[in-house]
This record gives structure tokens, C-alpha cells and sequence, in this order.
């Protein structure tokens, strides 16, 4: 809400008045600034010699004053309600306001003043006077007004991180808002510049180095983070420092939302473990290439899991002429329509419910929509699983991905975009293997059409449905214990929508057969996510190391050996080839004897033997 709207508001309560009142009031006290400013220009015009006075012409002077202020003062809508208190723009409308007073009269009375005992200087020693008690009594109301709307006693005393943009709209929606939870006490910042600043008399205290004495010397009981995309580092060390004095650490919106109006305080949020283990968005610049999309027919398969739903979201977006949704877990489908329709009614043609393993259901699909573009999400991912059934993981992501991409080409899809997995890169586990072959098929296709045919490969995805950040938070909710695979064991993570941008931006940077990689910097140590979320919960959780499961690696890798690692289009996508794979040569024997080799576990020769 405006500040405008919180003075009107404070108004009423208190004088019972409506807006006109306050507008007209605002006119009188205009109209006193011009009387009292005229009298003391004549005093000072006669140097204190007040029987010098012509006080009839005089009063005939302020008259005139009065009437012109109101005059230009409606005609810059200072008593129409248009500017809130104090603001630039109501000082600028009052500015030409009181110029054109002083030019209406005051020329007049410097021709032909003397005549009537009316010094030619008056109304240009009025004209300053009468701005600045005008813009004096308007700075006063709107400090009044700031006053009586802050925050309460009861608000949480709240200590901010950040005295740039971000931090001065965040203190000023605080102090702004009677109903807001949070109370600034104190700002922090590293810029020795800042150091005497205040922000609406909210003073910075320090840097970072004396956060400890700064909690303790303001007893903040919340620290905001308001430095827009603050890195994991930073968020690591304040949230440490915070947890020493049971200080909350929140984190707001980027200062485009909060500008935008798409954010409020109610936004402020806590650090989450995915805004600490180091991985930041890396911008894809996926709205400079993702014009292929315009008024094309687009196909996503596994539409219903978290990157097709995701991915779904976000090709909507680019104005496709037909976004077919497609899954074989109706449920899925249904949070896929919320997330682009804004329904779930499941009795649209966007939705399709088929199995990639049907082959005759996917042809007649494909045959009926004729999409132009596809995006092959859909998979199965959980690597013990797929150690027990390896036979499920070629069904689908083996002979289900030839299935789609045998569907594509029979009705000349130009542009197929294969999802696979940083497992893909030297496999050696059934997943791993399986998505490696599904890439080869695709590069396969690729030389078999000639059209933009490719894989795009990545690592673990925060947040996923199954993935390892909702596996422990369920653990440490359920009382643990929190199982680890290796204290050794490391992970690269990325965010579903930064997966979804490099798998759009893929479709149209990438080239015939190549998968292409994102750079997802440095791997991240398991065991110290699990710390840090046990940490953040407060409990008591016990932390039990099970050794790494059949197929599961120490440190995965993006790129296999012998593969290039080009950067042709982003200097944060890697281009790379593989090897295609014809159909024909397919043998689910001889894919199986690939995992054993690999060193897959007793427990997948168990069930194959």
C-alpha cells in the first residue's frame, strides 16, 4: 500500500475527515505562507520600519495571491489528491505553482507598484518565503504521517544486510506499513562508504565483521538478507553468525519483483539448504534464442514429473501456437495444466495421457498432432531401483526414447531435444548406462534426419520430486536417523527452472547429435548438506553412513572420456559428440554385459544371472 493511501487512511480514522477536507486545508496553509510571506517581505523591504506599510494595497496584493495559488495550484492538481505527502512530485508541482504566482503578480507590481505604495521587489523576496514554508509544512505532515503508520512495539526488532536499492526499498516497506512484522532496528554493509549512513534514520552499524556485536547491541531477533543474488559464501557466513545468537536469517525477492509490486514483506522468506551448498542460477540467456518455440506445435513428454512440469511452464511462455503435454501419471498431468492453464480440469486437448512404451498409442499421437518441436523428458531416474530392475530402465529409457524419436521422425519433427543425465558420462550403473544409449539413439536420429536432434545433460536437480533435499528433510521431520551413502561422496546440483532454461536454450544452440552440458561449478560434499540441514532443524539427528549402493559413484562426472568440451554459443554450455547408435544393433544382452563390465554391483548380477 502507498504511503498515500496510509495517510488518507490514518486521516480518517482520526479527524473522521474525508479526502476534500485534507486537500482543502492544505490549500489554507498555502494561503497563510503567501500572507505571511508578503508581510515580511514588505518588513524587510522597509527594514522593520512597519509604518512605512501600505496595508490596504498589501492586503490587496495577498488577495490576489490567494486566488492565483488556488488557480495554479488546482491546474497542478496540489489540491486534487494526485501526489503523496512530500514527495519530488508534489515539491515539482508546487515549485511552477508558486512561479507562476510570482510572475502573475509580481510583474504587475514591479511596473506599476510604486504607484500604489507597493515596493517592486515584494513579491520576489515573497516568492522563496512562500516555497519553502509551503514545502516546509508538506515535509512536516509527511514525517507526522511516516510516524504515526510505523510498525508497532510488538513487530520483530530486525536487523538488515545491505544499505543498496534492495536494502532502502526493504527499510522503507517496513517503516511504511503499521501492519509489517518486522521492525528495522539497524543496517550492516561492507561498504566503508556507508558506514555513516542513514536509511529514513535507520542507521548502518558495521560490516559483516561486527555482525556478532551488532545482534547483541540492537537484540535483533531477525537478520534480512538484502543484496539481491547473494552468493552461497555470504549466505553461509551470516547464517553461522546468526545461529550463535538464535537469530533467524531471512531472504527477500530480487529488487525487480519488489519494484514490480509482485513482493511484499510476506515474501521474506528463510535460508533454505539450496541457497547454501554454493549453487547460484547461472543465466542461460534463453529469451535471446527461444523464438524456434513461436507458434510451433510442441510435445513434452513426461510432462507430469518436476523438470517436464517445469519445463512445460516455461515454454508457455514463448508463445507456442500448441503445447501438448504428455505422461502416463494422470496426477502429474494435472499439476502440469495448473502450473500453464491456471486449471486442472484434465478435459483439454494439452493433456495427453499415453505410455512412451506404447508404441501404436505414440504414433497415433504423434501421426494426429504432428508437433514441430519435442522435448523427451520422461524417464525413469532413481539409480537403486533401476540396480534392482534393470530391465525396466531399458523398457523406458531405452526402447521407450527409440519409440519417441521413431514417432518424431515419421512426421518430420524438426527439432527433438533428449533429456538425459551427468550419470550418462563413463556409466556405471544401469541408469547411467541406460541414458547413455538414449543419447546415442538420439545422435543416431540426428544423422538419420538431418534435423536438430540432441541430448542435453546436467546433474542432480534440486527440489525434484524424489531427489536427495526432500529425502532428508522427510528423514530429519520423521526424527531420523539421516542415512549418507560416503563421507567422501560429492554431487553437482543445479535449479529446476536453470535446468529447464538450458534445456530450451539446447534446442536452439545446439547441433545436430551433440549433448550439450551446463558448467555447474564446483561438486558439492553430501555430507555437508546433511550437517547443515540438521543444523538448520534444530534436532537432535543421528547421521548413519550406508556405503555406496551398487552402480553409484564417489563423484559423478559431465563430460565421458574422450568427449570434447567445446564452448561455442554460452561460456557456460559445453558442446560435446557422441557416438550414435543404429537400432539394429540394439541387444538387450549386450547392453547388460556393458553394466557388468562397468563394475555394477552383485546385487544387478543377481537378478540378471
Amino acid at each position: 500500500m502507498a504511503l498515500g493511501d496510509f495517510a488518507t487512511k490514518r486521516m480518517v480514522e482520526i479527524h473522521g475527515s474525508v479526502p476534500p477536507v485534507r486537500f482543502g486545508s492544505q490549500f489554507v496553509l498555502d494561503a497563510m505562507a503567501w500572507v505571511v510571506a508578503l508581510v515580511i517581505a514588505e518588513t524587510l523591504r522597509y527594514e522593520f520600519a512597519v509604518g512605512l506599510i501600505a496595508f490596504v494595497p498589501l492586503i490587496l496584493v495577498c488577495a490576489a495571491a490567494v486566488l492565483a495559488q488556488l488557480a495554479f495550484g488546482w491546474g497542478y492538481h496540489l489540491y486534487r489528491g494526485r501526489y503523496t505527502y512530500g514527495s519530488f512530485s508534489e515539491v515539482r508541482g508546487l515549485l511552477w505553482a508558486v512561479l507562476w504566482v510570482a510572475a502573475v503578480i509580481g510583474v504587475p507590481v514591479a511596473v506599476f507598484g510604486v504607484s500604489f505604495g507597493i515596493p517592486r521587489s515584494t513579491m520576489f523576496i515573497a516568492l522563496p518565503l512562500a516555497f519553502v514554508m509551503m514545502a516546509g509544512v508538506r515535509y512536516t505532515k509527511r514525517l507526522l504521517v511516516e510516524r504515526s503508520i510505523r510498525p508497532g512495539e510488538s513487530a520483530q526488532r530486525t536487523l538488515i544486510f545491505g544499505a543498496g536499492y534492495l536494502g532502502d526499498a526493504l527499510t522503507r516497506r517496513m517503516l511504511l506499513d503499521p501492519y509489517s512484522v518486522y521492525r528495522p532496528v539497524g543496517i550492516v554493509d561492507d561498504d566503508p562508504g556507508k558506514q555513516n549512513l542513514r536509511l529514513y534514520d535507520v542507521p548502518v552499524l558495521g560490516d559483516r565483521s561486527r555482525l556478532g556485536g551488532i545482534l547483541e547491541q540492537t537484540g535483533a531477533t531477525v537478520l534480512v538478507v538484502s543484496v539481491a543474488k547473494a552468493d552461497a559464501t555470504l549466505l553461509r557466513e551470516l547464517t553461522d553468525v546468526a545461529s550463535q545468537h538464535d537469530v533467524v536469517v531471512k531472504v527477500f525477492p530480487l529488487l525487480e519483483e519488489v519494484l514490480a509490486g509482485r513482493q511484499n514483506l510476506k515474501d521474506l522468506r528463510n535460508v533454505k539448504i539450496e541457497d547454501l551448498i554454493g549453487r547460484h542460477p547461472v543465466d542461460t540467456q534463453v529469451e535471446s534464442i527461444a523464438g524456434y518455440l513461436a507458434s510451433k506445435r510442441v510435445l513434452v513428454t513426461g510432462a507430469g514429473g518436476s523438470i517436464g512440469s517445469e519445463l512445460c511452464r516455461q515454454i508457455s511462455k514463448y508463445g507456442p501456437q500448441e503445447l501438448i503435454m504428455l505422461d502416463h501419471d494422470e496426477t502429474g498431468l494435472q499439476s502440469a495444466q495448473l502450473g500453464t492453464s491456471g486449471h486442472g480440469l484434465l478435459d483439454t486437448r494439452d493433456v495427453v495421457l499415453a505410455d512412451i512404451r506404447d508404441v501404436k498409442a505414440l504414433v497415433g499421437i504423434f501421426e494426429e498432432r504432428r508437433p514441430d518441436v519435442v522435448f523427451h523428458a520422461a524417464a525413469l531416474k532413481h539409480l537403486p531401483m533401476l540396480e534392482q530392475y534393470p530391465d525396466e530402465a531399458w523398457k523406458t529409457n531405452v526402447i521407450g526414447t527409440l519409440n519417441v524419436l521413431n514417432a518424431a521422425r515419421g512426421v518430420g519433427v524438426d527439432t527433438f531435444v533428449n533429456i538425459s543425465t551427468d550419470k550418462a558420462a563413463n556409466p556405471t550403473s544401469a541408469l547411467g548406462h541406460s541414458k547413455r544409449a538414449a543419447e546415442k539413439l538420439t545422435a543416431w536420429a540426428a544423422g538419420e534426419t538431418g534435423s536438430h536432434y540432441l541430448s542435453v545433460r546436467f546433474g542432480n536437480v534440486i527440489g525434484s520430486r524424489g531427489s536427495m533435499f526432500p529425502t532428508f528433510t522427510a528423514l530429519i521431520e520423521s526424527g531420523g536417523p539421516l542415512t549418507v551413502t560416503h563421507p567422501d561422496a560429492t554431487r553437482f546440483f543445479m535449479t529446476i527452472p536453470e535446468a529447464c532454461q538450458l534445456v530450451v536454450q539446447a534446442g536452439g544452440i545446439g547441433a545436430p547429435g551433440e549433448v550439450l552440458t551446463l558448467d555447474m561449478g564446483e561438486p558439492i560434499r553430501i555430507l555437508d548438506v546433511a550437517e547443515r540441514m540438521i543444523a538448520a532443524s534444530g534436532k537432535q539427528i543421528e547421521l548413519v553412513f550406508t556405503g555406496l549402493r551398487d552402480g553409484e559413484k564417489l563423484h559423478e562426472e559431465l563430460m565421458g572420456d574422450g568427449e570434447t568440451n567445446e564452448r561455442l554459443f554460452h561460456p557456460k554450455v559445453s558442446h560435446s559428440t557422441v557416438p550414435s547408435l543404429n537400432p539394429s544393433e540394439l541387444r538387450f544382452e549386450n547392453w547388460i554385459a556393458k553394466i557388468h563390465a562397468a563394475g555394477s554391483a552383485s546385487g544387478l548380477n543377481s537378478v540378471v544371472k
